[in-house]
């Protein structure tokens, strides 16, 4: 069973992208285009079938694949994004989608970014956040219920997504920033805290037993290589100038 990557085009307009958290600082576009590639090289090589969806010019975040959708065994749900400008993204990637699952949608008044969703195994857990409403986590949480999954909201008022504060590493195993987001809802997994030094650290992209992790935070990524966890380190440090992280830039998921 092949692994599919749905990536992104990096507009030019990425310099406007949105931003909540970050104060905005200019972001070298031609670096950035070679970040990007970098990053789906990344994911080709660990065996990912790297499939790249255009994007109209006017789309500044639309390089941020992953809050347009979340792709799940049986189906893909088509989220609806927190900010308006980000809204016209989702149709370019139901278009593609819709080649490999059904599709649902999440409804007006709903919003959910899919960086606010984290899946381990059955469970999703759900950001409550500047991005994601209760609607939308709700919705979400009716639409997967059909499917033997459920949703646990998690309050994320620290960081723009949940993922910016926590991700998967590992079988059972998280890495997290508990600065940004309590680890009560986590109890179960065992957790890998962040340096301190490094305070963006905690976003990390499983793809089987390899994980693509930023080089820019190198005393974390020498925590995860102590674990025995198998780490592909990646330069994203102009989109992170746009809140971007690794999760972000993709939707990663078997071709059934």
């Amino acid at each position: 069973m092949r692994t599919v990557a749905v990536t992104r085009e990096l507009t030019a307009a990425i310099g406007n992208c949105e931003l909540t958290f970050l104060d905005r600082s200019a972001i070298d576009f031609a670096l950035a285009q070679q970040q990007h590639q970098d990053y789906q090289s990344a994911l080709s090589s660990l065996g990912c079938e790297v499939v790249v969806v255009p994007a109209p010019p006017g789309l500044a975040d639309s390089v941020f694949i992953e809050d347009t959708a979340l792709v799940l065994d049986d189906i893909a749900v088509m989220l609806r994004p927190g900010v308006m400008s980000r809204q016209p993204e989702v149709a370019g990637v139901a278009e593609v989608l819709q080649q490999y699952k059904p599709l649902k949608t999440i409804e007006p008044p709903g919003t959910i970014d899919g960086g606010d969703l984290l899946r381990v195994g059955n469970t999703i857990f759900a950001g409550l956040s500047t991005r994601s409403n209760q609607s939308g986590i709700q919705q979400l949480s009716d639409i997967v219920s059909d499917f033997g999954m459920t949703v646990e909201t998690v309050e994320t008022t620290k960081c723009l997504h949940l993922k910016s504060a926590v991700s998967e590493v590992a079988p059972d195993t998280l890495l997290i920033n508990t600065d940004w987001i309590s680890s009560s809802a986590f109890k179960d997994f065992e957790l890998i805290p962040i340096d301190k030094e490094e305070t963006h650290a905690a976003n990390a992209l499983r793809i089987g037993k390899n994980l693509i992790y930023p080089s820019s935070f190198p005393r974390t990524m020498d925590a995860l290589v102590k674990r025995g966890i198998d780490v592909v380190p990646v330069d994203l440090t102009e989109l992170q100038k746009a809140e971007g992280a690794v999760t972000c830039c993709s939707l990663i998921f078997p071709e059934s």
